[in-house]
């Protein structure tokens, strides 16, 4: 089974240089960067991704659980915080003896994750993963672009057939 990673996603936004340029113009634009940034990165790794966030003051609100480019995204109900959630799954997904880790630089939320039977990544490490994960990708397209060669039925077939194919073609 594929490992999860839960990401404190407010946590994330503002940690993250790219992300806190993008909140200072729109939030919505920087949850949705965030989501395109580890859609890819959790596919590559092979991760069950979620992000957590906090309902963020809309009071009255209930928890709204979504999917959005094979992503888990969570906004926690009025009252609970992404923390908090973050530590009851963690305590369900270890207990089904899932691999967790867990992504917050809060560090009260690491140990408590640390103390669950999870691991800890801290945002800097995760962006570092992210953009290495990045330029890997990169990489490997560039490679399988540049060695693409055409794969033509002539090349692959017995010189008489290919005089005897060549014969009909001619009697058309």
């Amino acid at each position: 089974m594929n490992a999860a990673l839960i990401v404190d996603g407010y946590n994330v936004i503002n940690a993250w240089v790219e992300l806190i340029k993008l909140k200072d113009l729109s939030l919505e634009h920087a949850r949705d960067k965030l989501i395109e940034m580890l859609a890819g990165y959790g596919a590559y790794k092979g991760y069950q991704v979620t992000i957590v966030y906090d309902a963020h003051s809309a009071a009255g609100l209930t928890a709204v659980e979504t999917r959005v480019s094979g992503i888990d995204v969570i906004y926690t109900a009025d009252g609970q915080t992404a923390d908090s959630y973050i530590e009851k799954m963690v305590y369900l997904l270890v207990r089904q003896k899932e691999t967790v880790y867990v992504v917050t630089s809060d560090g009260a939320e690491q140990m408590a994750i640390l103390g669950s039977g999870a691991y800890r990544v801290s945002t800097r490490e995760l962006y570092r993963d992210v953009l290495a994960c990045a330029k890997t990708q990169e990489q490997t397209y560039a490679q399988n672009v540049h060695t693409y060669r055409r794969n033509e039925v002539g090349s692959r077939i017995d010189a008489e057939i290919m005089r005897k194919l060549d014969e009909m073609r001619r009697r058309r």
